[in-house]
This record gives structure tokens, C-alpha cells and sequence, in this order.
């Protein structure tokens, strides 16, 4: 069993700092931009004004969590992110056609994807172990697994979540693919304390996380995994999924009905956080929060299924479960 003692978000909903928030939210127009904190409490001016959006998240939410499970340092990093940090590489690129001679070297560096987990560690000192995962839409459940490994090694705090960003240049290819998106493209962080030592005050628990590739069948994958954490359907209180147009992708839409699952207990999350890979760790934030003012929530299952052969699956339990 591993326990969440803190868990941040900085998304288009107002995620930040706010407990309860999975109350109030509301389904996400075209219009809805992105609730940034006052980054100046948790960032000093003079980084700040040359760090990208998806860095600012990131530190942002790490240090937040940090401050929450009341830590000085986490014994590990990890980040999971599917595009990385947008933002820069569009800006190098442009450099490399704009500019003659040697080209400044800050956007490159900032445009690799484990520039978050480096931001992190600079800002806070921290010289544990440092990771990034990027696996497409699997890259937080990665990230997470990775997390829970290094738990089964050592007990200690492992600060783990994810982060992408939003560019116009993606709304303009998927206008050209012709891609029919039900959500706007958007960006988010979500970042966590994780331990396998209870604390005083635990959010909630991640029993079991999967990580599927060329997922042939989700409904059997999705009982095996039940069946394998001792569970059934019908002991499920809430599900929720990343679905495409109202329903989940790959043509299984009914996949829960025929699971058994009650259609009021399963939720499309991409509703409230719009389309971008690591939508996982805004679901798993939406449930820790979701669970912790409805205590009849016992077992929650997070299903990612945004991408048709991608299968990403975690399930929660209360502390009381």
C-alpha cells in the first residue's frame, strides 16, 4: 500500500491550493484559460522571468506539495511528461531559422523533456534520485509505477507527478488532420508526496497501478487487474475515464456496462481537464480531492484509455477501506 500525504495541481480548473475543488468545477468551455498562482511565493523573481509555463507549474506544485506533507526534501523526483516543454523547443526551432551564427543556448537547453525534474532539484537542492518518463499518454502511470518500485526499496517520500503544456501550433495540426477533438487542448500539472509509511494525515492510497501497451481487449484487462487486487466491479464506487466525444476511445464504450458498473459512477475526466497526455495525474488529484469530502468513496478506479493500444489503470482506496 502506498499513501498520498500531498498532492497539487495547477490546471484550468481552480485546482490550486483548493481542497474541495472537485465540487465546484464545471465542464471546460473553448474559452477557459489556465488558473496560474502568484508564482513569486514559490519561485524568486529573477528565475522566474526565464522559466517557460510548464517549468513554472512544476516547481510551483512540487514545492507546494512539499510544504503540505511537511518535508524537507523528498527522497526521489520523478516527472512523467508526453510532449515536454513545448514552449522552448518552438522557440529554439525558431531561433535556428531566424538566427545566423551561433544560436543561444537557454532554449535548448530548457527544451529537453527532463528539464522539469532538473528544475525541481535545482530549486529546491535536492541531489536523490531524478527521473523522467515520457511514454506518450502513459507517461505519469510510469512515472507512478516507477515511484512505487523505488517505495518497495526504501520507505520514504517520493515526490512524483506530471506536467505538458499547450502551444497554438497544436491546435493547428489537429485542424490539419482533421482530428475531431471534443476537448480543448490544454495544459496541466499535478504533482504528489508518495510513501509507503502512513503519516498523520494520508489523503488516500494507491493499491495498484498498471502500465498496458497494444491493449487488444480494456474490459478483460480491466477485470483482470479487478481481479488481481481482490475486487469486483460492483465494488467499485466511482470510475473515472479519459473518453473521446462522451465516450471511452477504442470503440469500447460499453466497456463498464457490461463490466457491471453503474453508468453514474463513471466519469469522463477530460471534461474538466481538456486534452493533454498526462490527463491521469488531473484524475487522480479529482479523486484524492473527490475522496476526501465523500467518505462513502472507498475504491476508485482511474482508467486512461485516451489513446486506443494505451491502457493505464489505478486504483485507490479511502484509508478507512
Amino acid at each position: 500500500m502506498y499513501y498520498i500525504s500531498a498532492a497539487s495541481s495547477i490546471t484550468h480548473q481552480p485546482t490550486f491550493q483548493n481542497v474541495g475543488f472537485s465540487a465546484v468545477i464545471e465542464p471546460l468551455r473553448e474559452s477557459s484559460v489556465l488558473l496560474n498562482p502568484d508564482y513569486k511565493g514559490f519561485i524568486d523573481a529573477g528565475l522566474l522571468r526565464r522559466m517557460s509555463k510548464i517549468l513554472r507549474m512544476s516547481v510551483a506544485c512540487a514545492k507546494d506539495c512539499i510544504s503540505q506533507a511537511e518535508i524537507e526534501q523528498p527522497g526521489a523526483i520523478i516527472v512523467g511528461t508526453g510532449l515536454g516543454c513545448l514552449l522552448d523547443t518552438e522557440k529554439f526551432l525558431n531561433n535556428v531559422l531566424t538566427i545566423e551564427g551561433l544560436l543561444p543556448p537557454t532554449a535548448f537547453i530548457q527544451s529537453t523533456h527532463n528539464t522539469m525534474a532538473g528544475q525541481i532539484s535545482l530549486s529546491i537542492g535536492n541531489h536523490g534520485y531524478n527521473m523522467t518518463h515520457t511514454q506518450n499518454t502513459l507517461s505519469f502511470e510510469n512515472a507512478l509505477l516507477d515511484a512505487m518500485l523505488l517505495l518497495d526499496e526504501h520507505g520514504d517520500n517520493i515526490l512524483v507527478g506530471a506536467a505538458d503544456e499547450a502551444i497554438e501550433f497544436l491546435n493547428e495540426i489537429s485542424g490539419k488532420l482533421h482530428f475531431q477533438l471534443t476537448h480543448p487542448i490544454t495544459s496541466g500539472a499535478s504533482f504528489f508526496i508518495l510513501s509507503n509509511v502512513k503519516n498523520v494525515n494520508p489523503l488516500a492510497c494507491v493499491k495498484d497501478s498498471r502500465a498496458i501497451g497494444l491493449v487488444q481487449h480494456v474490459g478483460s484487462e480491466v477485470h483482470a487487474f479487478l481481479k488481481e487486487n481482490e475486487l469486483n466491479a460492483e465494488d467499485l464506487d466511482l470510475v473515472l475515464f479519459s473518453g473521446v466525444g462522451g465516450h471511452i476511445s477504442g470503440g469500447v464504450e460499453d466497456v463498464f456496462e457490461n463490466l457491471g458498473i453503474a453508468e453514474n459512477k463513471s466519469h469522463n475526466y477530460l471534461t474538466y481537464s481538456g486534452i493533454y497526455p498526462t490527463t491521469s495525474a488531473f484524475a487522480l488529484h479529482l479523486a484524492i480531492d473527490k475522496m476526501k469530502t465523500d467518505k462513502s468513496l472507498r475504491n476508485v478506479l482511474i482508467c486512461n484509455t485516451f489513446i486506443q493500444s494505451n491502457l493505464g489503470l489505478t486504483l485507490l482506496q479511502s484509508i478507512e477501506a
